[in-house]
């Protein structure tokens, strides 16, 4: 029982996890896409955005 318990527990952080990275690297391409985006729409020495 406890290694069917184990089991389960050991599953369900494995897919935590992978919810988790796959969440970061959508945020990784989206900040990606802002970024390159700066170098396209700047004007002058100034960027579109301020961080």
């Amino acid at each position: 029982m406890f290694l069917i318990l184990f089991g389960l527990l050991l599953a369900l952080l494995f897919v935590g996890l992978g919810f988790a990275v796959h969440l970061l690297w959508i945020a990784a391409i989206v900040f990606f896409i802002a970024w390159v985006a700066g170098f396209a729409f700047r004007r002058g020495t100034g960027r579109w955005y301020w961080w």
